[in-house]
């Protein structure tokens, strides 16, 4: 069957060096949360803060990085970004083990770890594309998508139960280690990666830090799904660290129920990343970023009915089994979508770009819901994410046609042989 078939040894290799760094962050699953919340007994508004100014902060260093990875090898460029989220991150259980750590450390920390997230995937996307086939990328994204959701079903309930044992940094040391890992693996891949050649532009120019952006906001088609996602990504990362507050404080949940409750329901990923081939084959791939991208959207609310005990945790569960399952069918389709849509030559900017938004969407409604938060509850700030994102679907594309239809420049470079060189948000 075509999701079974190899997709070569440097795929193999990279797709191996994704799954440990996923399952690193599968173990680490909301540690940083999990750490402000039992160790520094942060506020509702801390934690939102450190959600809202670590991915905020990392995305202003992450700026200038998309247009300077775009003219580099981008294997050189993802294992230095795994390297310094590896360093940044083993400072947390060494200021711990000295009785050091501190919340601007973590800020710190978050920080880095976002800016080297959006500089690795920004990489990855084009590398991704270089590596394999066109008609592949599908496969591709699919794969490293069920990889990432059984990586948070395993992870966070071992996570949990490490936590209980041996303290509350003991997954963020294999989270670290995790991209430490990473790196090797990319090392390990062999072949002779070329070197970008600029196109009439000798130096970088101030211009070339909104070209992805362009692209993003003059493609039709780009421009819906983009400011789709910055707003259900945005809306559903704002509820996390609320809903960590609500569920451990408030409602008493022990830190194994509470990874449970994360963990199970990713089990849904398996099934939402194995149909994404099959449904785009037979329904299109127009239908389905229509359908699956209002059904994701609804399943919010259910959180804000979440009460204690195991009845709250099967609400919790459910609600995050029927957003999961959307999205792991939704992300594959969407990924390929985004680079059989951007030329090669600015693939790096596009993805930075979209990457920045995205951190700094989930910046300023992770901020505004800890205020909301702190001046109601928890709750009442989840119920009003809730109903918010319900007005998501009208930002998708109504009509299939000319908004998806493919980009002949884009369709036409593509079809010429590629050099060796992924394209999934990682870690």
């Amino acid at each position: 069957m075509r999701r079974r078939r190899s997709l070569g040894r440097q795929f193999g290799w990279l797709w191996a060096s994704y799954a440990v760094s996923a399952y690193g962050s599968g173990l680490g699953f909301g540690a940083l949360p999990l750490i402000t919340v039992l160790v520094l007994h942060a506020s509702p508004m801390q934690v939102s803060t450190l959600s809202a100014v670590g991915p905020a902060v990392g995305a202003l260093i992450a700026l200038p990085l998309g247009p300077w990875v775009e003219f580099r090898r981008k294997r050189p460029v993802m294992i230095a970004m795994d390297l310094a989220r590896f360093a940044a991150m083993m400072t947390i259980p060494v200021a711990y083990a000295f009785g050091r750590l501190s919340f601007v450390q973590l800020l710190v920390v978050s920080a880095v770890v976002a800016a080297g997230k959006i500089a690795f995937n920004a990489a990855s996307g084009a590398y991704l594309k270089a590596l394999i086939r066109p008609d592949d990328l599908l496969v591709a994204n699919a794969r490293f998508e069920s990889t990432n959701w059984s990586s948070i079903a395993v992870g966070p309930p071992l996570g949990g139960a490490a936590i209980g044992l041996f303290g509350p940094v003991i997954t963020v040391v294999a989270d670290a280690l995790s991209y430490l890992l990473s790196a090797l693996g990319v090392t390990a891949i062999r072949g002779r990666e070329q070197h970008p050649q600029r196109t009439g532009k000798r130096q970088l120019r101030a211009g070339d830090l909104l070209d992805g952006w362009r692209h993003l906001l003059a493609h039709p088609g780009l421009r819906a799904l983009y400011l789709n996602q910055l707003v259900v990504s945005g809306l559903i990362m704002a509820t996390e660290p609320l809903l960590a507050v609500l569920l451990l404080r408030q409602l008493g949940f022990p830190p194994w129920q509470y990874a449970l409750a994360f963990a199970a329901p990713c089990l849904g990923g398996l099934i939402g990343s194995r149909l994404a081939g099959h449904a785009v084959a037979r329904y299109g791939q127009h239908r389905i970023l229509r359908a699956v991208g209002t059904l994701r959207a609804v399943w919010l609310i259910g959180l804000a009915f979440v009460q204690p005990g195991v009845v709250g945790l099967a609400t919790v569960i459910a609600v995050e089994l029927a957003i999961i399952i959307s999205m792991s069918l939704y992300n594959p389709v969407l990924a390929t979508y985004r680079l059989e849509h951007t030329p090669d030559d600015r693939v790096t900017r596009t993805l930075s770009a979209w990457s920045i938004s995205s951190s700094a969407s989930i910046a300023i409604l992770s901020a505004l819901a800890g205020l909301l938060a702190e001046a109601t509850s928890p709750r009442a700030a989840i119920t009003v994410a809730g109903l918010l994102i319900l007005a998501s679907p009208l930002l998708l594309p109504r009509r299939e046609g000319s908004s998806l239809a493919p980009d002949p420049a884009v369709a036409t470079a593509h079809a010429q042989p590629q050099a060796a060189g992924v394209s999934h948000e990682a870690k």
